[in-house]
């Protein structure tokens, strides 16, 4: 019994050393605690947009993109003809009108529009825990009917 708890001491600082590896290049890792506080901190710059719209880019690279944005109140149509862009609802809850036509939107970047209004187009409603992938070309807007917050992590995929 001394015998094994001698290899149990010797052994112990061996199994709780941490590599000192640097992360690699490009590596980003987001806490669920990092981001409830950054949305904290969204939440009270939409409080005081007049959109009630607020994002912080977390991290661009070349062919990606993180966002983490709040919203207490109805997004404008978009349309990105080179992005696809991956929501994972934080909290709260929205209907996502996806498809459909983009009727009179308006250039605003290039590749990108807004504004204007979506026929046709399917609704879904999504809250916390749902992702949903929206392809490039597809027109989409964030409705939250009744809801009074709406928190979503995004990652736009670039190059479509």
């Amino acid at each position: 019994m001394k015998k094994l708890w001698l290899v149990f001491l010797i052994a112990t600082p061996f199994l709780v050393v941490s590599s000192e590896e640097p992360v690699p290049q490009g590596f980003e890792h987001w806490t669920p605690a990092n981001l409830h506080g950054t949305a904290q901190a969204l939440g009270a710059e939409a409080a005081t947009d007049r959109h009630h719209f607020a994002v912080k880019q977390l991290s661009d690279f070349p062919n990606d993109a993180f966002l983490l944005v709040h919203r207490e109140a109805d997004g404008q149509v978009e349309w990105h003809e080179t992005q696809v862009d991956v929501f994972f609802v934080q909290s709260g809850s929205a209907t996502l009108v996806v498809g459909g036509t983009l009727i009179n939107g308006e250039t605003v970047a290039p590749h990108e529009k807004r504004n204007g209004t979506i026929q046709g187009g399917a609704r879904q409603k999504l809250s916390a825990g749902d992702v949903v992938r929206i392809p490039a070309r597809i027109p989409h807007q964030l409705v939250l009917d009744g809801a009074h917050e709406f928190t979503y992590f995004v990652i736009k995929v670039k190059g479509y």
